[in-house]
């Protein structure tokens, strides 16, 4: 009889012990081992969420891709852009700033920064800008499209 309940509480351990192995979730072990860019993943759902015209969360998302890598020009482009299309001109100055230092005074930085001039009523300051990049520009029809713009205002 002793026999008999040591088989059964060895029976019951293992039995338990079958139990708590087989409640782990593996494809959350193994989800561990990917790699994951979250850069990419930021840039990517700010685009489109900017897009979309879903300017908060284009700017949260460029917002965390230049947390995480400050000399992102590209990051910093969208965060400026989607500041600008918030009004939230302030802010957008300041990304504007920071991308400049990285990347240089380039045609489209201040095609966008005259189309940020555009948005606040500053024609005067737009038109110099975007004449600005024109210049640079090999391909104009997106600062075309601006001065039209600016043109109808």
């Amino acid at each position: 009889m002793t026999r008999t309940i040591a088989l059964a509480a060895v029976a019951a351990a293992l039995t338990l012990a079958g139990c708590q192995s087989s409640s782990i979730d593996t494809m959350q072990t193994t989800a561990l081992g990917q790699a994951r860019d979250p850069i990419a993943a930021d840039m990517r759902a700010g685009k489109q969420q900017f897009v979309d015209g879903n300017y908060g969360l284009a700017e949260k998302h460029f917002r965390n891709a230049v947390e995480l890598q400050a000399g992102n020009a590209e990051a910093w482009m969208g965060l400026a852009a989607s500041y600008d299309q918030l009004g939230r001109f302030d802010f957008a100055d300041r990304a504007y700033e920071q991308l400049l230092g990285i990347a240089g005074r380039q045609p489209q930085i201040v095609n966008n920064m005259g189309y940020s001039q555009y948005l606040r009523g500053d024609h005067r300051k737009a038109r110099k800008l975007l004449m600005e990049a024109r210049e640079g520009l090999a391909d104009k029809t997106i600062v075309d499209a601006n001065l039209e713009l600016l043109n109808k205002a």
